[in-house]
């Protein structure tokens, strides 16, 4: 009889007795004879019955250990066992591990709340589940089914950061398996590391698999936006970035190379698995939930770890998506958060994101730390600014020479461009004067509608009567919904409009446009109106407030700005180019131009 058919047997004569005890035939006071002598035969009875008893459990216990044998092998005395839960936990990350498999049961971010102001759960057994295989003698061997031993300890590190460790170890006397957590003070990295010690002859694989499924739980209270945003990112060994989208629909895709990070981005937040070395034969899978609003999306990945002399390692990043905390982590990693396209990302990189965190450190308030942002970025643009309006006010000086070749060539388009285009030339102005510095502070302008969707910073901080400078501020709830709009009012969003208009309106009266295009300056206000509707209130905020700083800026320079000195500018250059040659490039364009006219008169 092995230890467990004994411990089964005293368990069961246990709750024989137990029974026995509490569950018995209650004696009736008149007949004390005949009910003690009932129960008297009862339990001679039971005692009688009790070896054929123990013998059942004996022959299951039997059957269920062969089962155990023929499953595991060598390693079937470990899959037996109590699970405990451990704790690792610094300031900013608390993280449950299991005794049973050594697997990561929940992590909880210390410093955030969920919409629901609760504690932010980013992983929990109940919504991720983590498979670890490895190849033995008797098949895929899961380690989730044993059991370890767990044993606590800490160092400090070089920096002085007190370092914990907790390491569980499973084994028999023919070797054992041994995995190691440890984490770092202030560090939301908790690396993991895998042994096989004395092991080699009964597993056969020289990988480490993973299967880990996780169904994204949702923690921001506007759930279109966090699809949206929601992606599988990954960074091969190559250095190339890459994910599976924003779709909705099932999404599966084979990496053919090694690659160095997995991770699950939810709008504000990563799971990540970064490899010591590389991960191989990588699958990615995702998918949207749509009926299940409490689910951001089902993300999956399947990979394998190399194993080198039986010891394989890798870190868990769980933490906020935080462009400067993100960038410390690993190479790519701070792709995680989109900054926008190439032409503009590094208007956020290395401008704004510094900002930010510059400005952090003197003020609390986002929405005075936005007005101070926008401050800055219009001072360091002013140059610019004042070149866009003295080239829009040589437009106007000009506007009457311009009214005059309309009247006499404005039945014909391609004669009138060829008059303007001479007309430019000899008064020295340039018809994009005005608009080129616009054109360069449009970066400044797009940059701004990547950032702020994805400015953890704003995320849960309020400021008038916004409770959220991460989501759209509700001013006030329609009764109805109304198409591409919504069924709220942003009061951000509206202030933005009406001021975008009113300087269109007073734009229009320094410029010469008329037509479709003055039209325009007052229809792109009411389009970005529904579109910002549900965009962040600090995106819309900073558009209001850039909208308010230009009204400033305009009326400062207009102060300093004659008209006549203008326009005795250009009829100085008038003068100067009355003899003046065309230059190459104007006598091509004129070629051309007349060119086209002629093969349009044909």
């Amino acid at each position: 009889m092995d230890r467990n058919q004994a411990t089964g047997l005293i368990l069961f004569a246990a709750v024989i007795l137990v029974y026995s005890f509490f569950f018995a035939s209650t004696p009736e006071i008149p007949e004390v004879e005949t009910a003690t002598t009932t129960q008297t035969e009862s339990i001679q009875s039971n005692a009688a019955n009790q070896p054929a008893v123990t013998e059942t459990i004996s022959e299951n216990d039997s059957t269920l250990d062969a089962a155990r044998l023929a499953k595991y092998g060598a390693l079937a005395s470990i899959t037996v066992g109590e699970e405990e839960t451990l704790t690792l936990e610094n300031d900013v990350i608390l993280v449950e591990i299991s005794s049973k498999g050594a697997q990561v049961k929940k992590v909880i971010l210390k410093e955030y709340k969920s919409w629901k102001m609760e504690p932010l759960e980013l992983f929990n057994e109940e919504s991720s589940k983590m498979d670890f295989l490895i190849e033995s003698n008797n098949g895929p061997l899961d380690l989730n089914d044993l059991y370890f031993t767990p044993s606590v300890g800490s160092s400090q590190n070089e920096d002085g950061k007190t370092i914990q460790t907790l390491t569980l170890k499973a084994g028999t006397e023919s070797g054992q398996i041994i995995q190691t957590f440890t984490l770092a003070d202030g560090s939301y990295q908790v690396h993991k590391s895998f042994e096989v010690d004395r092991y080699q002859s009964v597993f056969t694989g020289n990988t480490l698999s993973l299967n880990w499924e996780d169904q994204v739980i949702a923690q921001e209270s506007n759930l279109a936006e966090s699809r949206r945003q929601a992606q599988l990112n990954y960074y091969t060994t190559s250095e190339s970035f890459d994910n599976l989208g924003a779709g909705n629909d099932l999404e599966t895709e084979t990496i053919p190379e090694p690659v160095k990070w997995v991770g699950f981005s939810q709008r504000f937040f990563t799971a990540a698995m970064i490899a010591d070395t590389e991960f191989q034969s990588v699958t990615i899978t995702q998918s949207t939930p749509e009926a299940d609003s409490t689910i951001v999306r089902n993300m999956a990945t399947s990979l394998s770890i190399p194993l080198q002399d039986g010891k394989a390692g890798f870190t868990y990043y769980f933490g906020p998506d935080q462009y400067n905390t993100l960038k410390k982590v690993t190479n790519g990693f701070e792709e995680n958060v989109d900054m926008g396209y190439f032409f503009v990302s590094w208007v956020n990189k290395y401008i704004i994101v510094n900002l930010f965190a510059f400005l952090e450190k003197f003020f609390t308030n986002y929405g005075v730390i936005i007005i101070i942002i926008v401050f800055l970025i219009k001072l360091a643009l002013f140059p610019l600014t004042y070149k866009s309006y003295i080239g829009m006010a040589k437009m106007r000086v000009i506007k009457p020479e311009i009214d005059e070749l309309k009247e006499k060539y404005g039945d014909d388009a391609t004669k009138m461009q060829q008059e303007q285009m001479k007309l430019f030339s000899k008064l020295g102005v340039s018809p994009i004067s005005g608009c080129l510095p616009m054109v360069l502070q449009m970066p400044f302008l797009f940059a701004m509608f990547f950032f702020f969707p994805n400015a953890i910073e704003l995320r849960q901080e309020s400021f008038l009567w916004a409770n959220d400078l991460s989501t759209y501020d509700v001013f006030f709830k329609l009764p109805f919904t109304i198409p591409f709009y919504g069924s709220h009012v942003s009061m951000f969003t509206l202030l933005m409009t009406v001021s975008q208009i009113i300087y269109t309106h007073f734009n229009n009266q320094l410029t010469t446009a008329t037509g479709p295009m003055k039209n325009l300056g007052y229809i792109m206000p009411v389009m970005f109106m529904f579109i910002l509707n549900s965009y962040p209130a600090g995106l819309s905020f900073y558009y209001f407030v850039s909208n308010m700083v230009t009204f400033g800026q305009q009326a400062l320079i207009k102060l300093f700005v004659d008209d006549e000195k203008i326009r005795a500018k250009v009829e100085e250059s008038k003068a100067k180019n009355v003899n003046k040659k065309k230059s190459k490039f104007q006598q091509k364009l004129e070629d051309a131009m007349k060119a086209a006219d002629t093969n349009r008169k044909k």
